[in-house]
């Protein structure tokens, strides 16, 4: 509103001088024309005289002006066709004196009646000042014009002030409805509550606001359902153990029992133990992943890193009868940190080992493909319904839940491998094998390495 006023304000200024201006222009090229014209008609005479002067006038035809004075080098009238009274006066004009004094000399008077237009010019005979000319002007019909059009520019001004006031206070009122909803929606989320939408429509930065809002509330309620979950979860996972470490040691304490069976119960106790170890240090790996920044990457060579993984698995896969196979030329790296890549093919190998058949057999493969380089990880298992393939990425999820139970298993060892992948820009899959079994599929950017650096 301030703008639009200044303008329409600037507006009223300008266009009004600019009519003036041109108006003024018009006339003054006119009646100096007409001032010209009857001083060369004087510019023969040596001297001027009353009756020589009057009779020049007289001849000369479309001047069309409301007084004419003429006078001589002493500013003594020698003609008025207004008043014959001021004859052999001084005629004490100040545009006549200008003119006597060798100037051509316009002045241009407007106010809201009429518009007076004065000029004069000397009469210049043989390189003498003879006398001057003196004329006047009246135009009311022009003051009317530049009258009319300066009241027209005012209220059109005016309208449009009013046009602009009202759309603002309507623009203002919407958008405040708008921008309340939002406010309000914002405080609901702030105190916690994610289920808050706000009505989507339009195209304007108010409606993208609303559509950016809606996905952040939607991610949030999300990230609550999981932590819920999580929290849930992770609470059911360790009361299981502790659980049973306060049941063995409760029968301990209230039975008498022979040394086996003592043993037997502090075994298994230690069994419980090492199950909340593992699923701590697992839980404590994830919130490392959830909030602590990336590592600097560096170019790790995979072959090394993949045979130091399977030789820590070795004594686990001979005691369960599996076979460990690696097929991983030399020379090929991922941009990554060394420890995400041990752990990720630690975690795959491992769960490969714990859910196969007997006599059955993990087997880790590199081969390049284009600009990727693609890590797969095959077992000889009982492989993972085609329903849940796309959750067992999910935390605390297990595909046979006694079966991993049994295994040791806490279901985020996948999520853990998931969140490395992801953060060192690779991709996981898992598919079926033909003869039976998971095959886990990685894919990362591949970057050649000279050989002193793939050792």
């Amino acid at each position: 509103m301030l703008i639009t006023s200044a303008v329409l304000f600037f507006l009223n200024l300008y266009a009004p001088l600019m009519i003036r201006r041109l108006t003024y222009s018009a006339l003054q090229n006119a009646i100096l024309d007409k001032a010209q014209l009857l001083v060369s008609a004087f510019s023969t005479n040596e001297e001027l005289y009353s009756d020589s002067v009057a009779e020049m006038i007289q001849s000369v035809t479309g001047l069309h002006t409301d007084r004419v004075v003429v006078t001589d080098a002493g500013a003594r009238c020698l003609y008025d066709s207004q008043d014959e009274r001021s004859l052999d006066k001084l005629v004490l004009y100040p545009e006549l004196a200008e003119a006597l004094e060798g100037n051509d000399v316009v002045y241009i008077h407007y106010d809201t009646d009429q518009l007076v237009t004065k000029a004069s010019m000397p009469i210049v005979a043989y390189n003498r000042t003879i006398g001057a000319v003196y004329l006047l002007e009246r135009d009311p019909d022009q003051a009317a014009l530049i009258g009319g059009l300066q009241r027209t520019i005012f209220w059109i001004s005016v309208g449009l002030e009013l046009l602009v006031i009202l759309f603002s206070v309507l623009f203002s009122l919407l958008f405040s409805r708008r921008m309340g909803k939002l406010f309000v929606s914002v405080r609901k989320l702030h105190e916690g509550d994610y289920s808050v939408r706000l009505p989507e429509g339009g195209h304007d930065e108010v409606a993208r606001l609303g559509v950016a809002f809606n996905e952040l509330a939607q991610r949030l309620n999300q990230s609550e359902e999981v932590r819920k979950q999580f929290v849930s979860n992770a609470s059911h996972e360790l009361k299981t153990p502790l659980a049973s470490i306060k049941l063995l040691t409760d029968s301990i304490l209230q039975n008498d029992m022979d040394r086996d069976t003592m043993r037997e119960f502090v075994s298994d106790v230690g069994d419980e133990a090492d199950r909340l170890t593992r699923l701590s240090e697992k839980l404590l790996e994830l919130t490392r992943l959830d909030t602590q920044p990336v590592e600097e990457r560096e170019l790790v060579a995979v072959a090394p890193v993949a045979d130091r993984a399977l030789r820590m698995l070795t004594p686990l896969a001979r005691k369960q009868g599996i076979r460990l196979e690696l097929d991983c030329p030399s020379g090929w790296g991922v941009l990554a940190t060394a420890d995400d890549l041990y752990q990720i093919l630690f975690n795959l190998v491992e769960n490969g080992i714990k859910y196969n058949t007997e006599n059955g057999s993990v087997t880790v493969r590199t081969r390049v493909a284009g600009d990727s380089l693609i890590l797969t990880v095959e077992d000889t298992g009982m492989g993972i319904p085609d329903q849940e393939k796309s959750q067992i990425f999910q935390r605390f999820y297990r595909v046979d839940k006694a079966r991993s139970r049994k295994a040791g298993g806490s279901g985020l060892g996948l999520s853990i491998v998931q969140d490395m992948v992801t953060r060192n820009d690779g991709s996981i899959t898992v598919t079926d094998r033909p003869q039976g079994g998971s095959c886990f599929r990685l894919s990362f950017p591949y970057y050649p390495m000279a050989e002193e650096e793939a050792l």
